[in-house]
């Protein structure tokens, strides 16, 4: 209350009442009265509205449901990386002419339906091919259906039908500058592609090209395309009729790679590569999931874009990752079995640790039960055999200092956490975590599989199905070493990755990926089997056995 009489008041300096500071109290009390009451009554308010309601999850909020699939919460659309794809500075929609702009190339044919593993090194290549032709290379979406519909359906769920290659990765191969000195065409969405080409395009089918070429390794196809594209001037180019330059043929030959690796590593496409923000926002909010730190680290999305890929992805000590494909891949391992197989074409590049040489004794499309074991072991090992070969592993050089350990996977969650159980019984380990163990949001849950990607990537050590890359160690494996960091890239794309879902469901994956036949020691019985769809000037005509296995190979691998 206010003071009645001026002896009430509080003296001033000289015993004086000080006036202000009586009427400054009185107010704050007054207000402190206030607030506190009208908090306390807006958070009854709250409770009575909201505690205790029947809040419904997101899966099945309003105007985000399809009655095709009931209950279920339809998947993003990634709005935003479409609109960034269409305000790309390269791309003049409103100019009244587009014949002072570059040269473009654009595989209409890329592949569709395939997991991220296959897409993610057919972009590569092609983004290769067309920087070495100075031409614009017209990037599209990571497509699993293009028949206009915004929503497919894999396994009874919902998937998007097409997810904008930006939401993935970012680098020139999706429209950024190339380096300093690189007088390459920037590239441009196939949006644009359309909408500045139309009914000009210059059309090439495949096999204009690739009926004279001697091989389907990356090198004879590269300069079968260079040398069809410096005879053309056209702007706009596209290849089509089928396949796309770099089909599973070339991804499944073990030698495909060899002869023009050196270029393809020192190419921007791969120097300058980078993974989307989406991607590494969900590599830094799992930092403390797959690699706990002891001090502070900057978070990746902190560093400059003009950071190169080797530094941007520089090694994590301590970290091993293991990729364990589960799922339907028990019947592919059987499969590539019984045909021989081999590792992939990046499995098989020069000093890396591991090598595999088909066991003899195998026959056509048969194996022996102790060659098949062999593969099982290789391609899809019990949890006693994944935690002998890790003991293996960290035995050597390369393994030390580790401590962590990260599963990439897309296993059942019984059975992964029955392999974390045996892996934590090691006693070595600090911290075991898997793909189950991410937190990601809504957008990130359907690229979950370049996360973990880039995770693999920055391991010190990573064991893959059959392959072994060791990333510190000071022998042999220092010059791989080198060149992997360069890349970036491939130290993972060379395993088929799953998608991973935390409700423990599987989203398009390895086990939907086109897994390339290898080699059969009767090579040119394989080559006979796939002359129609895949010709080359020196293959004989197709006989009915070898049509026989064409048409089964191909019903596995799409």
């Amino acid at each position: 209350m206010l003071p009645l009489s001026r002896t009430d008041a509080p003296l001033g300096l000289h015993g004086k009442p000080d006036n202000a500071l009586v009427y400054v109290r009185y107010f704050a009390r007054r207000y402190l009265v206030l607030g506190v009451t009208g908090f306390v009554l807006i958070s009854l308010l709250l409770r009575i509205l909201y505690v205790g309601r029947d809040v419904r999850p997101p899966s099945i909020s309003d105007g985000n449901t399809s009655p095709r699939w009931p209950g279920r919460r339809l998947p993003p659309l990634y709005g935003q990386y479409h609109r960034y794809e269409h305000q790309l500075p390269q791309h003049h929609w409103d100019a009244p002419s587009h014949e002072s702009e570059p040269k473009f190339f654009f595989v209409s044919t890329h592949s569709r339906g395939s997991g991220w593993g296959n897409i993610f090194q057919e972009v590569l290549l092609n983004a290769y091919l067309a920087h070495k032709a100075n031409r614009g290379f017209v990037f599209y979406n990571y497509t699993w259906n293009d028949d206009g519909s915004d929503y497919s359906d894999y396994n009874g769920k919902p998937i998007p039908s097409r997810i904008p290659l930006s939401a993935l990765i970012r680098g020139p191969i999706v429209g950024a500058p190339w380096p300093a000195g690189d007088p390459a065409p920037l590239a441009i969405s196939e949006e644009y592609w359309h909408h500045v080409c139309g009914a000009k395009r210059r059309v090439i089918p495949r096999a204009e090209v690739h009926e004279h070429l001697p091989s389907w390794y990356v090198s004879d196809i590269t300069k079968g395309w260079l040398d069809k594209l410096s005879t053309v001037s056209d702007q706009c180019v596209e290849v089509a009729g089928g396949d796309p330059p770099y089909n599973w043929l070339t991804f499944g030959e073990k030698d495909a790679m060899l002869d023009i690796w050196p270029d393809v590593a020192r190419s921007p496409v791969l120097t300058h590569f980078a993974w989307s923000p989406l991607v590494e926002l969900g590599f830094d909010n799992n930092r403390e999931v797959f690699a706990p730190t002891a001090v502070f680290e900057p978070p990746l999305s902190s560093v400059p874009l003009t950071t190169a890929s080797a530094e941007r992805y520089s090694m994590l000590p301590g970290l091993l990752v293991l990729h364990i494909r589960r799922g339907d891949y028990e019947g592919h391992c059987a499969h590539l079995a019984r045909w021989s197989s081999s590792y992939l074409a990046f499995n098989a590049l020069p000093g890396l640790p591991d090598r595999f040489s088909p066991p003899p004794g195998g026959s056509w499309g048969e194996n022996t039960p102790e060659n098949v074991q062999i593969y099982m072991e290789h391609c899809f090992p019990s949890v006693a055999q994944i935690v002998s070969r890790v003991e293996e592993v960290t035995r050597g050089e390369a393994a030390s200092g580790l401590e962590h350990v990260y599963v990439m996977t897309n296993g059942a969650v019984e059975w992964v956490e029955e392999l974390k159980v045996a892996l934590r019984a090691m006693g070595r380990w600090t911290n075991v975590a898997s793909s189950r163990d991410l937190v990601l949001n809504w957008e990130q849950k359907y690229v979950a599989q370049a996360v973990d990607m880039l995770i693999g990537q920055r391991a010190q050590v990573f064991i893959g199905n059959g392959v072994r890359l060791s990333l510190s160690s000071a022998s042999s494996s220092i010059v791989v070493r080198r060149r992997l960091l360069l890349i970036t890239t491939f130290l993972v794309l060379v395993l088929v990755l799953a998608v991973v879902e935390s409700d423990g469901q599987h989203r398009p994956d390895a086990s939907s990926e086109r897994l390339a036949p290898r080699q059969h020691p009767v090579l040119v019985k394989i080559r006979s089997a796939v002359q129609t769809r895949y010709p080359c000037s020196h293959i004989s005509p197709m006989t009915d056995k070898t049509s026989r296995w064409a048409e089964t190979t191909l019903q596995h691998h799409g």
